[in-house]
């Protein structure tokens, strides 16, 4: 039996065909007539010397063979159709697309971007805000932003600061809770985006920083850090907010940050993409911007004490 690969088109009918289990369908998206991607089957399976389908009354089903063959040919488009998507974008300069989280997409990038399109008005950007982790290779995106601990083997990388938290509230709020005491009357509200840091870095350990023996059994808790820090705006209660999650709402005095004690995660943003990519104009003009628009705000940490979470008691 030969080892040479039969032809690309009988492949491609065959991986069609036994993702839809159905010949008609499996035409219809490649825009053929069923009795043409019979006929590539029927090649296929000649190829082969055995069957890949039984054909029973109105349906198909694969034979051993055919599903030994399923995955790898599936596996094997996805590829080829992920190495393609990369070989466009090489040659594409005109256009970038940028994959982070929807808290700070909502509360950093997206307030920022303008800036950026002002300055770069011949680059397409394109933004995708999830939580999935989205593959660099095989997904059509350029550039990751994630947060976390940064096991980024194989990518490009430039860490930026860690991420600090502190308390913040309305100034409303602020004037009813003046002491990092009086805090354990307050209407607390968790952010449990982040629970996946060890050490943990939340209410009770904020409250262990501060000198204050209270653990919370209270509060309303948000899965996305935004909604937690849009429900302190929303005078809903006192937020242990993140410092890219809280800069624009101090800024604009929606919130206030009185009391200057942070504690340091031991995470990070990273800005991401593939190995040598990061020389292609639109991303290096991005991550330059990205790392600028970080840099000027850093000056915001000088105004707190900030201490490491690995260094707060009890831990």
């Amino acid at each position: 039996m030969s080892d040479y690969l039969p032809p690309l088109t009988a492949l491609r009918a065959f991986d069609a065909a036994a993702r839809h289990m159905s010949f008609a369908k499996a035409a219809a998206e490649l825009h053929v007539t069923p009795a043409a991607l019979s006929f590539q089957i029927k090649s296929l399976e000649e190829h082969l010397g055995r069957p890949l389908f039984r054909r029973l009354n109105r349906a198909v089903e694969l034979t051993e063979a055919g599903q030994a063959l399923a995955p790898g040919a599936a596996e094997g488009f996805a590829a080829l159709q992920a190495a393609w998507r990369t070989a466009r974008r090489q040659e594409d300069d005109n256009s970038l697309t940028v994959t982070a989280g929807p808290a700070l997409t909502a509360k950093w990038l997206a307030p920022r971007l303008y800036e950026f399109a002002r300055a770069h008005p011949e680059i397409d950007l394109k933004f995708s805000a999830t939580l999935r982790i989205m593959d660099l290779e095989r997904d059509d995106v350029d550039v990751a932003i994630r947060f976390g601990y940064g096991q980024d083997n194989d990518l490009y990388s430039v860490p930026v600061r860690k991420e600090w938290l502190t308390p913040v509230m309305t100034p409303e709020l602020a004037e009813q809770f003046t002491t990092p005491e009086s805090l354990k009357d307050a209407p607390l509200i968790h952010d449990e985006s982040i629970s996946f840091l060890k050490p943990p870095c939340d209410w009770p350990a904020w409250f262990r920083a501060a000198g204050v023996d209270f653990v919370p059994t209270h509060g309303a808790y948000f899965s996305n850090a935004d909604h937690a820090i849009d429900a302190a705006v929303a005078g809903v209660g006192v937020a242990l907010g993140r410092r890219a999650m809280i800069l624009k709402d101090l800024s604009e005095g929606r919130l206030v940050a009185p009391f200057k004690l942070a504690i340091e995660t031991k995470g990070r943003f990273r800005f991401l993409c593939l190995p040598g990519a990061e020389q292609r104009p639109q991303i290096a003009a991005f991550r330059d911007w990205f790392i600028t628009e970080i840099e000027k705000t850093a000056h915001i940490s000088d105004a707190f004490k900030i201490i490491p979470i690995e260094e707060v008691p009890g831990q």
